[in-house]
């Protein structure tokens, strides 16, 4: 990810550290650390620190301009906002929004979740994912190929400019065409967009 990183100087009480790298990574977790693990929500529930996002630091950016404003601007664009999908479910299933978005955004720009070369789905939990997984039908070799908000983190308020943002980077790097990015939004909504790698 060093491409998508711009090292940040930070002023503690210990003097100042260079944050270069996602805070949240575990390099050391194991099977068997993860299997030890409680479950938070409910006494016999399947959410654990393991299998749910971290909720960490983070700050992402990224510009979004006209074709002929970015060529004037002297800028060259990796991607293309191809469409976008918002929605509203019941905040009782508020982790599926990823998926009505994702088919709104996927039917206003004409294509099929097959077509898409990668997609990036914020999972907030494990159990989110896999429901996302299985109404869109995703397949997990094109789906968050370098790992998701459960390896990464989940910082609040960055999370969908970081989604877009490592999806643009990918498209690029592998020459794939098209990508979705998606992702819930607080009790209840999902939002989804459609990229093209800039030729």
């Amino acid at each position: 990810f060093s491409e998508e990183i711009v090292p940040v100087t930070v002023k503690t009480k210990k003097g100042e550290t260079v944050v270069d790298k996602d805070e949240h990574i575990r390099p050391d977790t194991t099977l068997e650390i993860l299997n030890k693990l409680t479950a938070r929500f409910e006494k016999n529930g399947t959410v654990t620190p393991g299998n749910a996002s971290g909720i960490n630091d983070g700050a992402a950016a990224v510009v979004v301009a006209a074709a002929d404003a970015a060529k004037k601007a002297g800028l060259k664009p990796i991607a293309r906002l191809v469409s976008g999908g918002v929605c509203g479910v019941d905040p009782d299933i508020m982790g599926i929004g990823p998926a009505p978005s994702s088919r709104q955004a996927l039917e206003r720009a004409g294509l099929k979740v097959q077509d898409m070369d990668l997609v990036e789905i914020n999972e907030a939990f494990a159990t989110q994912y896999l429901a996302v997984e299985k109404d869109l039908g995703l397949d997990r070799e094109k789906t968050n190929v370098n790992g998701g908000a459960i390896a990464l983190g989940h910082p609040l308020g960055a999370s969908g400019a970081r989604l877009a943002l490592t999806l643009a980077y990918e498209l690029r790097k592998r020459e794939k065409r098209y990508g979705l990015a998606s992702l819930c939004i607080g009790g209840g909504q999902g939002i989804a967009a459609i990229l093209e790698r800039a030729s």
